[in-house]
């Protein structure tokens, strides 16, 4: 990744709310990074944190209503995504941005072959006749490690295991040789032989291919060795986002800090329990006007309980939204 070139994707001020019975759920709030060509950004949280639905809401996938996308801009390629037509967004879907759903089986249409379900966004971005998507469909399970790609085309997705679904969503997602591709734990149900063996895949496929991946997940060991940047996302915003080394060596998020204790290690004794974060992830019912961590925090100030801390850099490729010092273990002073 070389820092001084132009991002290919920049979301400013992203937010998504849910219209439901007991009112709105502020699920995004705010958010803002950029992407740049051939980078790989790790996307970290719990459950519930608005990691998939802050990406979801970049490409127009969460159904309106109940789900309201607004926000300054998300620039794509020159292009708004916030304010572009609904024929624009469908064509930049699926061509120039790719997504890799979390689960393969759920997401594959089960009445349709794999080979017709490669060969749809070709015939329909791309202009290829049914011969030249049946080729390029054959060379796309074979560039995902499918074995007797000619065949395999001719199968339904309940003829596939788990991890070859997977592959197959992948070369979905890479048909039209998009510029981003977006994985939304594109691993967490599969056991770790075939998780290992897909995050091989992607990490030889962003070399060749040189594109830029926002990868989602839960597991910090696989953003330690695949990212370049990680961002930490809880209650539906950014708290922290630094380069992958300086994330794990300097953590500067009490949250940051919590997810990376909860990580089991090989040293140490054998007997000793894993350390959990106490509590759950909030539902944020308004604005929010405060810390969302403050009640799981366990350097909470009464600053944050009336004021919601902004990002702020504390190197040059590290800003984090805490009002906490971690070097001295007071209140930071900007």
């Amino acid at each position: 990744m070389v820092e001084n070139i132009a991002p290919v994707l920049q979301v400013n001020q992203l937010r998504t709310r849910f219209k439901t019975r007991t009112g709105d759920v502020h699920a995004v709030n705010t958010v803002s990074f950029d992407l740049r060509p051939g980078e790989l950004l790790g996307v970290v949280g719990e459950s519930g944190s608005g990691k998939s639905v802050t990406m979801m809401s970049l490409l127009g996938l969460l159904p309106s209503p109940p789900a309201m996308v607004s926000g300054v801009s998300v620039m794509f390629d020159g292009v708004d995504l916030l304010h572009c037509s609904q024929e624009q967004l469908r064509s930049i879907r699926g061509a120039r941005i790719g997504f890799i759903f979390q689960d393969p089986m759920t997401s594959l249409n089960p009445v349709f072959t794999v080979g017709f379900q490669i060969m749809e966004p070709l015939r329909k971005h791309m202009g290829m006749d049914k011969a030249a998507a049946h080729k390029r469909a054959r060379e796309l399970l074979e560039l995902v490690g499918i074995p007797d790609a000619e065949r395999r085309l001719k199968d339904f997705p309940h003829q596939f295991s788990g991890g070859m679904r997977q592959r197959v969503m992948i070369a979905i997602a890479l048909a039209c040789d998009p510029k981003v591709l977006i994985a939304d734990e594109p691993t967490t149900a599969l056991d770790v032989t075939i998780q290992a063996q897909i995050l091989e895949l992607v990490r030889d496929l962003r070399h060749k291919l040189g594109m830029a991946i926002v990868w989602i997940t839960h597991d910090l060991g696989v953003i330690a060795g695949i990212a370049d940047r990680a961002m930490v996302m809880y209650g539906g915003q950014i708290v922290e986002m630094a380069a992958v080394q300086e994330l794990f060596e300097r953590p500067a998020h009490p949250y940051t800090r919590a997810l990376l204790k909860t990580v089991p290690r090989l040293k140490g004794a054998r007997a000793a329990k894993l350390d959990v974060i106490e509590g759950q992830p909030p539902i944020i019912k308004s604005e929010p006007g405060a810390c969302a961590f403050k009640a799981r925090c366990t350097v909470a100030m009464e600053r944050c309980g009336r004021e919601n801390p902004q990002r702020l850099k504390i190197g040059p490729a590290h800003d984090v939204a805490c009002f906490w010092d971690p070097s001295t273990g007071k209140e930071r002073h900007a």
